[in-house]
């Protein structure tokens, strides 16, 4: 056994897990590769004394989509990986931390800087490779190294020189003080400003990540809250189920005032809501890297108090509405002949207890959710979460997985469509040293792009075209490929099996495939638009 050298890639190696303990990291993922060897040597020494926990994939996309979940779920990560085509599956999971506001540091390994501009295998432009929203350190000696974790990414790109292997164990420091993970930069009021005034028709939009001080807000004005799922907020009996139903309504026409907290991203009504001439809009600042508002902004929320409550007939209206058009709904859906897509998000919505976690996919299961979710508790601890910094389709297995093995949660569930399951299906691939998570993943499957057909291009003038475009039926045997993986499977096309196999987890992951139809999602979106109350 030989101790490295100074200067050498494995001394530069600890310092930089050194210096990640420091700032707070407490789970790591790596995706194999040669250069980044020290890395790895380094941070499987620092896992053996239980300074972290170290997961390994495969795909480096995954990888950092694990990554994003385990951020998610409350806990710092980072994620290793080795040069060149290997950084740039990082991207897609850098880019939503990013808009997000997440705290994950990817660091990843690169040749020396003499190599940059020439042939050199595996050689490219990695500093500033994600881009202008995330901070680059580009490393070459461990002086004066200092890492932030703080809301947001951070790419630390370390050049390694060979050997790439160490020559002894290594048993890394304490650090000096565990750092507690920073909270999301969501607002908390504080009653700097002055207070607003109720005496306007007022209604709370709650997008993603705004947390309790839009219910509290609500609360304690009198006004309808209108939150999404992953808001933090849909809890107490001033939440409005079907809200987006209600907003091109003479009712929602009535709307005076809006104040925003979080990222609204869900619904093309609240969209043009925030879009009217008519409307005040006062927001809370954004999350994430981009902090200007994609609508008018009249006011900034500068506190959460309110001078007085408003006429209480305001929000009575709106829960008279919306109790009505939520009658209506489950008739309506209750009279279909087949499981539709909205009786699943139901079931998983009701599946979940308290103390639980949700981890929903982008597209139409989290629009599908947004009419289904009842009223919750104020208090219960249950979290829906998504990752709505760029609302794609990609990595949500992964993300499900991580923000399962990071949060403590009574019980973890996915809901996705099956486009969103396929293109992260390397999530499954765990080898068997691998933590797994109890967590059962619903697959809403109707073969293909449902959500396209709700949109402009599934309109009867596009249908010769529509379903190469944009339905993209792919006629994959989902059993088979969760048993590929030896990924447990059921089958249901009903909603009580759906409901029976909600009831009845086998522990570990698990995917429920709940069949459904897409030729008719069109003219059942309509019909659902259409109630009124």
């Amino acid at each position: 056994m030989t101790t490295p050298s100074p200067g050498s890639s494995t001394e530069l190696a600890r310092s930089v897990v050194s210096t990640l303990l420091d700032a707070g990291v407490t789970e790591v993922v790596i995706a194999p590769g040669s250069r980044n060897a020290p890395l790895s040597f380094a941070v499987y020494d620092a896992a053996a004394t239980g300074l972290l926990r170290l997961h390994t994939r495969i795909d480096e996309r995954s990888a950092g989509f694990l990554a994003v979940g385990l951020a998610r779920g409350g806990a710092v990560p980072a994620v290793m990986c080795t040069s060149g085509t290997a950084v740039a599956n990082l991207h897609p999971a850098m880019a939503e931390a990013a808009h997000a506001g997440l705290p994950l540091v990817a660091v990843t390994a690169d040749r020396p800087a003499r190599l940059r501009g020439t042939s050199a295998n595996q050689t490219t432009d990695q500093v500033g490779i994600f881009g202008p929203l995330v901070q680059t350190i580009d490393l070459a000696e461990a002086d004066g190294l200092v890492v932030g974790v703080g809301d947001g990414p951070v790419h630390v790109n370390v050049q390694l020189e060979e050997p790439l292997v160490p020559g002894d164990r290594w048993v890394p420091p304490a650090p000096a003080a565990r750092q507690e993970r920073p909270p999301f930069a969501r607002f908390h009021g504080g009653g700097a400003g002055d207070p607003l005034d109720a005496g306007r028709r007022t209604v709370v939009v709650a997008g993603d990540d705004a947390g309790p001080p839009a219910r509290v807000l609500a609360e304690q004005a009198g006004w309808p809250l209108l939150a999404e799922p992953t808001s933090g907020s849909r809890t107490g009996d001033h939440a409005i189920r079907c809200y987006r139903l209600l907003l091109d309504t003479d009712l929602g026409r009535s709307i005076e005032r809006v104040v925003v907290l979080g990222h609204p991203t869900l619904s093309r009504p609240v969209t043009r809501l925030l879009g009217r001439d008519d409307v005040e809009v006062v927001a809370a600042p954004a999350n994430g890297a981009w902090s200007q508002r994609p609508f008018r902004v009249d006011a900034e929320l500068a506190s959460t108090e309110v001078e007085a409550p408003a006429d209480p007939a305001w929000l009575a209206a709106w829960k008279a509405a919306d109790a009505s058009v939520a009658r209506q709904l489950d008739a309506l859906l209750a009279a279909e002949p087949e499981l539709t897509p909205h009786e699943v998000a139901g079931a998983v919505a009701r599946a979940l207890p308290a103390g639980g976690l949700l981890v929903v996919g982008a597209s139409s299961p989290i629009r599908d959710l947004d009419l289904m979710v009842p009223r919750y508790e104020v208090g219960a601890r249950r979290k829906t979460v998504a990752n709505r910094g760029l609302s794609g389709i990609d990595g949500v297995v992964s993300t499900a997985v991580g923000a399962s093995l990071a949060r403590r949660s009574t019980r973890s569930l996915a809901l996705m469509g099956d486009v969103t399951f396929l293109h992260d299906a390397n999530g499954l691939v765990l080898g068997p040293r691998e933590a797994r998570p109890d967590l059962t993943i619903v697959v809403v499957n109707d073969d293909g792009g449902s959500i396209f057909t709700m949109l402009e291009q599934g309109a009867e003038e596009y249908a010769e075209r529509f379903d190469t475009l944009f339905g993209t039926p792919h006629g994959v045997d989902i059993g088979s490929l969760c048993a590929a993986t030896r990924t447990p499977h059921w089958k249901v096309d009903s909603l009580a099996e759906l409901e029976h196999a909600l009831a009845s987890p086998n522990g570990g992951i698990e995917v429920v495939e709940a069949v459904v139809r897409r030729d008719n999602r069109r003219d059942l979106d309509v019909r659902i638009r259409g109630l009124r109350p």
